[in-house]
């Protein structure tokens, strides 16, 4: 009797902790969507054509006390360019209570994107390494399951396409909000 009683104490113990314990993890895991305006240069030579673009896009993370790591999607749909991107992201945060600094640095690719500079012209834009870096904080209420972002963003990505001898390079700044749903 008296270790069938012990065996459901325990277990009542290890249940009851178990959904504490949970709050007190050491990392958390992440999904939300961003949303960016701003601007977009392409660089040809000397010559530069710059337009304004909208980032939309999709996240997937862990967070850990100083550090974040992150898979993102983002579509940036330009006056004349419509382009995908895919970044892995690593963040350096400042450990503090609810407002939370950070910088960030992501490397990825760009795929299956498109210029249009004119009615009559469409350049397919080639697979290429993109890179990118943000500098944002973060708005954390802790009884709240969800983290605002806000940051600057700059995205970089050479050799998009040729033009007649020469390359053409984009360069994307934008202002950004992220809205992530820990579980």
């Amino acid at each position: 009797m008296k270790i069938k009683s012990l065996s459901i104490l325990t277990a009542a113990s290890v249940m009851l902790m178990a959904g504490a314990a949970d709050a007190n993890l050491l990392f958390d895991i992440y999904a939300g969507g961003t949303f960016g305006v701003g601007g977009n240069t392409i660089f040809i030579d000397d010559a530069k054509i710059s337009k304004s673009s909208q980032s939309y896009g999709g996240v997937l993370g862990i967070d850990l006390p100083l550090f974040r790591l992150e898979g993102e999607y983002n579509y940036i749909n330009g006056d004349a360019l419509t382009m995908n991107l895919g970044m892995v992201n690593a963040y350096f945060k400042l450990p503090t209570p609810v407002v939370k600094p950070y910088i960030g640095v992501g490397i990825g690719m760009t795929f299956d994107s498109k210029y249009e500079p004119n009615e009559i012209t469409t350049i397919d834009i080639e697979d290429t390494t993109a890179y990118q870096g943000m500098l944002g904080v973060t708005l954390d209420l802790p009884v709240l399951p969800v983290k605002f972002d806000i940051e600057g963003r700059v995205v970089y990505a050479q050799d998009i396409y040729k033009v007649i001898d020469e390359d053409a390079d984009f360069l994307q700044y934008e202002g950004r909000v992220k809205l992530r749903y820990v579980f």
